[in-house]
C-alpha cells in the first residue's frame, strides 16, 4: 500500500505510531545522553561524549518530528523538518571532530569507562529494532522526515558499535588513540547522512530496510 492510497483510518493509525516512536525515542535518548555525557566527561572520551551529544541531537530530531505531526497537514512541513535533521547531523560532526583532534594532540587522554561500555551495549540492543520500526512507518507514510529521523537512529547504531570498539581497545590494550579514531569515523558518517538529509535523498543504509520496497505492508 503506497502513501497515495492510504485510507484515512490507516493514515491516522500510522500518525499515532509516529507519535509513540517519538515519545520512546525522546525518553530513551534523554536517559542515554545523561549517562553517556557524564561517563564521557569523567573518562575524557571524545567518542563517548560524541555518543552523548548524538543522543541530544536525536532528541531534537524526534522533537522536530513531534512538532511536524501536531500540524494539521504534516506533509506540508516535510522539507523544513528534513532540513532541521540535516543541520543536526552537521552540528554533531563538527563537535566530534574538534573533540577528537583535542584527544589526538594530547589535550585530553581518554580513560577506561565501564559505564560507557554498558550504555553502548544497551544502545546496540535497543536501537536496531526501533530504527527498523520507524523506517517502515515512514516508508508507508511516504514521509521523508520520519525516514530521516530513523537514519538518526541508525547513526546511533553505528556510533554505538564504533564507540564500543574504541572503549574496549582502550580498556584492554590501552590504545588511547582508538577513542579518537572511533570519534572521527562517526563524524564522517554524520556528515554523509547530513548531506543526504539536506538534499532530501533518504535511502536506507541497511539491506533489511531496502527489502521494504518490495514488501506489501498490511494493517
Amino acid at each position: 500500500m503506497s502513501a497515495a492510497t492510504l485510507t484515512d483510518e490507516r493514515r491516522a493509525r500510522l500518525h499515532g505510531r509516529v507519535k509513540f516512536i517519538v515519545f520512546f525515542t525522546i525518553t530513551w535518548n534523554v536517559i542515554e545522553a545523561i549517562i553517556a555525557l557524564s561517563a564521557g566527561a569523567l573518562a575524557s572520551s571524545a567518542a563517548l561524549i560524541g555518543f552523548g551529544l548524538d543522543s541530544v541531537i536525536e532528541v531534537a530530531s524526534a522533537a522536530a518530528i513531534a512538532w511536524q505531526f501536531t500540524r494539521k497537514d504534516p506533509e506540508l512541513w516535510e522539507k523544513a523538518t528534513v532540513r532541521i535533521i540535516g543541520v543536526a547531523f552537521f552540528a554533531l560532526a563538527a563537535y566530534i571532530t574538534v573533540d577528537a583532534i583535542l584527544a589526538f594532540t594530547g589535550v585530553r587522554e581518554p580513560e577506561h569507562s565501564p559505564v560507557g561500555i554498558g550504555i553502548a551495549v544497551a544502545s546496540l540492543i535497543v536501537m536496531p529494532g526501533l530504527a527498523w520500526f520507524e523506517f517502515r512507518t515512514g516508508r508507508e507514510l511516504g514521509s521523508k522526515s520520519v525516514q530521516a529521523d530513523a537514519k538518526q537512529l541508525l547513526l546511533c547504531i553505528y556510533l554505538s558499535g564504533t564507540v564500543l570498539i574504541g572503549l574496549l581497545l582502550n580498556s584492554l590494550f590501552e590504545w588511547a588513540w582508538a577513542d579518537s579514531v572511533a570519534a572521527l569515523v562517526v563524524a564522517v558518517l554524520a556528515i554523509r547522512e547530513g548531506i543526504e538529509a539536506w538534499r532530501g535523498d533518504i535511502e536506507s543504509p541497511l539491506e533489511v530496510l531496502e527489502d521494504l520496497d518490495h514488501e506489501e505492508v498490511t494493517p
